[in-house]
């Protein structure tokens, strides 16, 4: 028996209305592109930093201490995908974890002198490497992509039939 989430084979395939066509090759590209760049971006961070850990260490650079929810929220990262990401640089030395003096259940995430000078010394060469990545696009192009990247990122409203 099939989960209530997949459909046997015999059902029909949706139609591939233009619509359909469009939004599923805009969708291919946007993903194919997005890859792309964070592959050869991904090249600047040292062995064994990954993308997701250097997000957390470039928000708590430009955010100060953050509770672990806020980071997470931050970052786009699942909390516990988060707990994971933090315990690895913990472990590696690069944050510290506190919990917060006025509120004992929320723990604050601290860069520690280590990872201030590891991000302070990278953030230069990703902002370079993805300035290198996006110049194909002219000034208005890169101006253009991002606000329609953020319409596109919105929750759509939810449609009752």
């Amino acid at each position: 028996m099939l989960p209530p989430s997949i459909t046997p084979a015999t059902t029909p395939p949706p139609p591939r209305t233009p619509a359909t066509r469009r939004a599923l090759g805009a969708f291919v590209k946007l993903v194919r592109a997005a890859e792309s760049v964070a592959a050869r971006s991904h090249t600047c961070l040292p062995p064994g930093l990954t993308f997701a850990q250097f997000g957390v260490l470039e928000a708590l650079l430009h955010c100060g201490p953050l509770c672990q929810s806020e980071l997470a929220a931050k970052v786009l990262k699942s909390p516990a995908n988060l707990t994971l990401v933090v315990d690895n640089l913990e472990r590696d030395g690069h944050v510290r974890r506190e919990r917060d003096a006025t509120d004992r259940r929320f723990i604050r995430v601290h860069l520690t002198r280590p990872g201030r000078t590891l991000i302070e010394n990278l953030f230069p060469q990703i902002a370079a490497a993805i300035t290198r990545e996006f110049s194909p696009l002219t000034a208005p192009e890169q101006t253009t992509l991002a606000t329609l990247l953020r319409k596109l990122g919105r929750p759509t409203p939810s449609k009752t039939p």
